[in-house]
């Protein structure tokens, strides 16, 4: 049970901690809540002035498959190609993000004219919503000025730039010279201009703004298992951010198209080439054909060969089958020997050679790629130097594959031929003449064949050249997600916290870099072992220092409490006969003794009690400051040097109080210390006690020199000085150690100059019972004094 309540004693010391903690920020309240209402008030501003940025969002699918090139297929059947595997679909995303494809939705969507509506604190960006549209017919040179536009009456237009104020007439739908650039202004069919009379309009460079817009556009993978792609936009315009998203998928889609076009077109040319060659080849040989018939005249001839026919069929397919793919090897070594680096490579021909195939597949891809690339660098790019390379070290692989199947096709050709010269050997009864007719015959259907092959290849080609499907396909067309910025949420609540922390943090910093005093827990912190028996605010500018009769000010009530705390320090003391002895000292110079000492005698004075205020302090002496030509006045040095002199002759009335009179410093000696140690400073402290109710002794400073302590034994009780805002904490251990050698009597802290927010309990209870309550902006003023 004594645990228990152990710490329920610590939760309760812990709770009063934090309130405690809170507090010493609370009471600087007035100064939060200005702080507060000022960053709101610069928050609402911003928001009111500022140009919101809308964000606009789209989806695509980028279509990979194992055929990107559709094109080509047309040439599968020949095994030539098996379709160009899809670049990686970062390599998309970079594509998608070039400055290339920006600088043409830039182009396409005038996007380098800017139109604005003139405000006064800023200007409203319009896009589809403009009166008039301008159209560049010839730039110079870029300009980025303003220009101003309005209407005059009757299709005239004024032109004005706004940082020169040149200005030129202009009529609508005609041509005008800017200076940097021919335009023509036109109005827009699609809005109602009537509501506005001018428009500014801001031309810029298509590079620089494609550029600005590509910094913009963000492009990313939202899973990245999958070719989904995710684009996004931030503009002014919400309209226009989506109108340059959808644009940059047609201009990608258009780019896709031209390069796979690219390869088809190289295929007809040389599909057409191939056919040129070997129609005049099959020409020649039908016209031989007619001129062997009409020589040798023969009309039917298959009736004289039906005898071996059946025998050599068999061989004579092998044979036309080996010469097709040997004329295609042969066509395809030709034109890959005269093929430059940039020349793309005929596709699926025919050639049976799986291997031979996928290296041509390779080698167009590369290609493809390297052009790509060129079109934004040069061949000085480590890339495009890469790609070169592969590419002739491809191109000499393909050489040496087909060099190795026309070989193969050569010696299977041979072999045939020896066979069918074996089988003729066999059917001597055919006369020669059937032998050259059935080469001839041979060689005729070879080439119709071919021909016959690469007109269908042809048609197939400029069906696929004609229907290109686009490579992205639209999954969401743009749409906006609203303002992305400014944030009305987040700037309100970080204008709001702002306006916390700023006064919090002044404050918590000024607590932690301030090594003073500044209230009665400081010093109760401090120091345990000496009382604290009173706190004297501070004065505020135009009020008096000194208390006078029937005062009820707070300085007053100060004293008076003070005093009554005194009193249980003198308990015993104020029995015996004589009177009390009161030393006021402190630690250094401007603590505030000589203000504190007159205060509390008249305090004294004004309850009837016969009060003397001594000034002890002779090397520094400063009762002067409250009674005019107290230190022409001969006082305690002269009596303690000059035995003729008494009492009597040195004490005065004060004209503060009738109940209070003065013994000045008088003329300031050389040696203080030695003077106080004389006999006579003994005898004075004697008199003195029996002739007034209360002795008030202001000192010297304790730490500066020792006369203090050279009288301290002569003191009832010793109030310590200390004033708040000047005295450092660490000259608290010099009262402490002074108390603990008993260097001097009696020691109680009086805490002086003690701000308004930090005196009594914080202010809360303080000692403005029965003064007028002040108004609310009154009591932000004294708020605002306090701190």
């Amino acid at each position: 049970m004594a645990q228990q309540q152990n710490k329920q004693n610590f939760a309760v010391m812990e709770t009063l901690d934090i309130r405690e903690e809170l507090n010493k920020y609370l009471k600087y309240w007035p100064w939060f809540l200005l702080t507060i209402l000022l960053f709101v008030s610069a928050a609402w501003l911003y928001l009111r002035y500022s140009t919101p940025i809308y964000k606009a969002t789209s989806t695509i699918l980028i279509k990979g498959g194992e055929n990107p090139s559709s094109e080509l297929a047309a040439f599968e059947e020949m095994g030539l190609m098996k379709g160009i595997n899809s670049s990686s679909i970062q390599n998309e995303i970079a594509l998608l993000k070039s400055k290339r494809l920006m600088t043409g939705v830039a182009n396409a969507l005038d996007l380098n004219i800017r139109y604005y509506h003139p405000g006064s604190v800023r200007n409203v960006e319009l896009y589809d919503d403009t009166p008039l549209v301008v159209r560049v017919l010839a730039m110079e040179k870029v300009s980025g000025a303003f220009y101003a536009i309005s209407e005059t009456g009757k299709g005239q237009l004024n032109v004005a730039n706004t940082e020169t104020g040149e200005t030129f007439k202009a009529s609508l739908d005609k041509p005008v010279n800017l200076g940097f650039a021919d335009v023509v202004i036109s109005k827009n069919p699609e809005t109602d201009s009537s509501e506005r009379n001018s428009i500014l309009v801001q031309f810029s460079g298509l590079e620089q703004t494609a550029e600005a817009y590509r910094k913009r556009l963000g492009v990313d993978l939202p899973d990245k298992n999958s070719s989904i792609v995710a684009m996004t936009m931030e503009d002014p315009v919400s309209e226009k951010a989506q109108d340059i998203l959808n644009q940059l998928v047609l201009e990608y889609n258009q780019d896709a198209i031209e390069d796979k076009n690219l390869v088809a077109r190289n295929t007809a040319q040389f599909i057409a080439e191939r056919l040129k060659i070997i129609n005049e080849e099959l020409d020649s040989v039908e016209t031989g054909k007619v001129q062997f018939k009409e020589r040798n005249e023969l009309v039917n001839i298959e009736s004289q060969s039906e005898m071996f026919v059946e025998n050599i069929h068999e061989i004579n397919q092998q044979e036309e089958k080996l010469g097709t793919q040997l004329e295609l090897t042969s066509a395809l070594l030709a034109y890959l020997k005269s093929a430059s680096q940039a020349d793309l490579l005929p596709a699926n021909l025919g050639v049976e050679e799986g291997n031979v195939n996928q290296q041509i597949e390779r080698y167009n891809q590369l290609v493809l790629e390297r052009n790509k690339i060129l079109r934004g660098s040069t061949e000085l790019n480590p890339v495009v130097q890469r790609l070169d390379s592969q590419i002739t070290s491809l191109k000499g692989n393909i050489l040496e594959s087909l060099n190795r199947l026309k070989s193969n096709l050569q010696i299977s050709l041979k072999d045939l031929r020896e066979r069918s010269s074996s089988v003729s050997s066999r059917i001597a009864s055919v006369p020669a003449k059937e032998k050259q007719f059935r080469s001839i015959e041979r060689q005729q259907k070879i080439k119709e064949a071919l021909f016959l092959l690469l007109l269908q290849k042809r048609e197939e080609n400029s069906l696929a050249l004609a229907v290109t499907a686009p490579k992205a396909k639209i999954v969401d067309r743009a749409y906006s997600l609203g303002v992305v910025f400014p944030n009305s949420r987040s700037i309100y609540l970080g204008a709001f916290l702002a306006g916390l922390l700023i006064p919090f943090m002044i404050v918590y910093l000024k607590r932690l870099l301030n090594n003073k005093v500044e209230k009665r827990e400081d010093l109760e912190t401090a120091v345990k072992e000496i009382p604290i028996v009173g706190e004297i605010p501070k004065i505020q500018k135009k009020e008096s220092d000194l208390i006078e009769s029937n005062d009820r000010s707070v300085l007053a009530e100060s004293f008076r409490i003070l005093i009554n705390n005194l009193q249980y320090l003198l308990v015993g003391k104020e029995e015996k006969e004589t009177g009390v002895k009161i030393f006021v000292t402190s630690t250094v110079k401007g603590e505030g003794k000589t203000f504190t000492a007159f205060n509390l005698a008249l305090t004294l004075a004004n309850i009837e009690k016969k009060v003397l205020i001594l000034g002890a302090d002779l090397r520094n002496p400063q009762l002067q400051r409250y009674e005019s030509g107290a230190k022409e006045l001969l006082g305690v040095s002269d009596f303690l040097v000059r035995e003729d002199i008494h009492l009597k002759d040195v004490i005065r009335d004060s004209a503060l109080h009738r109940n209070l009179q003065l013994l000045a410093s008088g003329s300031i000696p050389p040696n203080p210390s030695e003077l106080w140690r004389r006999k006579r400073a003994a005898q004075m402290f004697g008199e003195l006690e029996k002739m007034y109710d209360y002795i008030v002794v202001d000192t010297a400073p304790a730490m500066l020199v020792a006369d203090t302590f050279l009288i301290s034994k002569f003191a009832d009780i010793t109030l310590y000085l200390v004033r708040a805002g000047y005295t450092e904490k660490k000259l608290l251990n010099f009262a402490a150690d002074a108390k603990e050698e008993g260097k001097l009597t009696d020691v109680a802290f009086v805490l002086n100059n003690v701000k308004m927010a930090n005196f009594g309990y914080g202010n809360k209870y303080g000692y403005a019972y029965g003064e007028e309550k002040k108004s609310f902006l009154g009591r932000l003023k004294n708020k605002a004094a306090m701190w």
